[in-house]
């Protein structure tokens, strides 16, 4: 039988205090209702239904790139009414699979297995017990068989003593949910239309119905303010920093690691604390990553060293190489073999040739620099007149001395030198000594200016 998708995400999230509506706030940096449709999508499902209601163009706009059927929800009145919004697109000859678009962390492996109950079972839900039910609808049984699910505001006092809860997940067929979804009523204390209610109509008819549970609560665990969301994070990057760890990936402390794309790597790769991995990454073998780094959308070749507190963007690095503490490689930086980028330096749209190192303080924007060449502290090549870009090209062997200036357009030749503390603007030749400064002057006697009394 086929499958379909309802995932039930209209509400406003008042709690979260945002002009975003709830279900895009990010988890990994991807909005938690995201996660979800990835997950069902991995399930093979022929359609999936987005309820939505608050936010609708926000949504629209940031989900557009997935294939969904949109549900407008114009008045929020209950579980129920949101899937009745969907109604007129299902199948009576599919199953349907209901989810709330707040609980990012569920696995696909907990749905497949809800699926599964469901071959056996006229309805199959998804419940989980907890210390704390408190607010939660409350699973009633008779033996195995799941008889109703009563809403906390609604439930007796010895019926609040249930662990069991509803998550709000559950399957059935389309025939039967839609005759159902018909004859839902709005008479309990909140005068909404409970998804709920379908499980007790279903239990009246005789039907088979079955509970499913994930390996862990925090899998269902919703998130309705910032603290939530929080939890709900670190919860995740722990997940994730632990299957890395079983695939090889070293990563010093679970805790204090986000993954925000993904991550390719090879053997024997070291990854410090307060490590932020966003977009596509690729290490190579023996890559070493420094405490508090920030990876983005990068490669890293084989044993290259990333020392502490630097970013690399958009960058590729080759091997052997060793970048900071303190680097900053923006886009389109491209550090060949062996090549040395020291602390607080910064490149942009620039290479670093193999075995040539700009070992401190330093800026190479839109620079070109050759093989084994040398650039020493302070040096800058200026490449923005404050309209245009301009690209300087440092040879082979080159030389640059401490605190200088290369205005771009500008070219050192192969094996040149340029003289500590110089402002080049014209082109330097092979193995020539540049020096342009100022001429040294001292004046004896010279009396330091003095405060006014």
């Amino acid at each position: 039988m086929s499958l379909s998708v309802v995932i039930l995400a209209a509400g406003k999230g008042t709690r979260m205090k945002s002009h975003l509506p709830k279900v895009l706030h990010p988890i990994a940096n991807k909005p938690m209702v995201q996660h979800i449709i990835d997950t069902v999508t991995s399930l093979g499902a022929e359609n999936i239904h987005l309820i939505y209601g608050h936010g609708g163009d926000q949504l629209k706009d940031t989900l557009s790139h997935n294939n969904l059927s949109w549900c407008l929800q114009a008045e929020q009145l209950g579980t129920g009414h949101a899937v009745q919004q969907a109604a007129p697109h299902i199948k009576d000859d599919e199953d349907v699979l209901i989810l709330v678009g707040d609980a990012p962390l569920i696995k696909p492996s907990t749905l497949k297995q809800l699926v599964e109950v469901k071959q056996t079972a006229d309805l199959a839900l998804l419940t989980v017990n907890l210390d704390d039910p408190t607010g939660m609808g409350r699973i009633i049984r008779d033996g195995d068989q799941v008889k109703a699910i009563v809403e906390h505001k609604d439930a007796t006092d010895e019926q609040r003593q249930i662990s069991e809860i509803n998550t709000g997940m559950m399957i059935m067929g389309g025939a039967d949910l839609k005759r159902w979804l018909s004859a839902l009523k709005s008479d309990n204390a909140q005068g909404e239309f409970y998804l709920t209610d379908v499980i007790e109509m279903a239990s009246n008819e005789g039907r088979v119905i079955k509970a499913s549970q994930p390996d862990s609560a925090i899998e269902v665990e919703g998130i309705n303010n910032r603290k939530q969301l929080a939890m709900i994070e670190r919860a995740y990057q722990v997940n994730k920093a632990n299957e890395l760890l079983l695939e090889g990936l070293y990563i010093l402390d679970p805790n204090r690691f986000d993954l925000r794309g993904s991550i390719e790597f090879g053997q024997d790769c070291v990854i410090d604390v307060n490590a932020i991995v966003q977009g596509a990454v690729k290490l190579g073998n023996g890559v070493k990553i420094g405490p508090n780094c920030q990876l983005i959308d990068c490669e890293i070749g084989d044993d290259t060293v990333v020392e502490a507190n630097s970013v690399i963007e958009q960058a590729q690095v080759e091997k052997n190489c060793t970048i900071g503490p303190f680097g900053r490689l923006r886009p389109g930086a491209v550090m060949k073999d062996g090549a040395k980028v020291g602390n607080f330096v910064e490149m942009k749209k620039s290479t670093l040739g193999k075995g040539s190192k700009a070992n401190h303080l330093s800026y190479l924007g839109d620079t070109q620099v050759g093989e084994g060449a040398n650039i020493g502290a302070g040096t800058i090549t200026c490449n923005y007149d404050g309209v245009n870009k301009f690209k300087t090209v440092i040879g082979d062997g080159a030389f640059i001395g401490s605190n200088s200036s290369l205005v771009a357009p500008a070219h050192i030749g192969i094996n040149a030198t340029v003289g500590a503390g110089s402002t080049i603007t014209k082109e330097v030749e092979d193995d020539q000594l540049a020096i342009a400064r100022g001429k040294q002057k001292n004046i004896s006697g010279w009396q330091r200016p003095q405060k006014n009394k």
